[in-house]
């Protein structure tokens, strides 16, 4: 397994750490926050988590496309597709982790 993909048993773990519930009930906490964001999304709701983003299901129409191997044009059927759009306090915060990682690399190679 990776390590960089955080898995629904590390946010389990997380807020087990973090909120001192059981095991099982931060499981059951996270899987239910899961599936109450999966329910809006599939209801064509937006879903908005300040600090860190929104999530939404936008409708793409059908248009031509090309097989690349071939060159045939193929259609594309209409279909619905999940945008997520980081916020500008996430985006900040990850700027800052590469830019502190960006400058400790430089003073070690200095």
């Amino acid at each position: 397994m990776s390590q960089n993909t955080v898995t629904r048993a590390q946010l389990s773990e997380a807020v087990y750490q973090e909120v001192g519930l059981s095991r099982n009930e931060s499981a059951d906490l996270v899987e239910s926050v899961l599936d109450e964001i999966s329910d809006a999304l599939a209801r064509g709701e937006m879903v908005k988590i300040s600090s860190f983003g929104s999530f939404q299901v936008r409708q793409k129409g059908q248009r031509v496309g090309r097989n690349p191997k071939t060159g045939e044009e193929v259609p594309i059927l209409p279909r619905r597709v999940l945008v997520f759009r980081a916020s500008h306090v996430l985006k900040n915060r990850i700027n800052e982790v590469l830019s502190a990682a960006e400058t400790a690399r430089v003073k070690a190679v200095s």
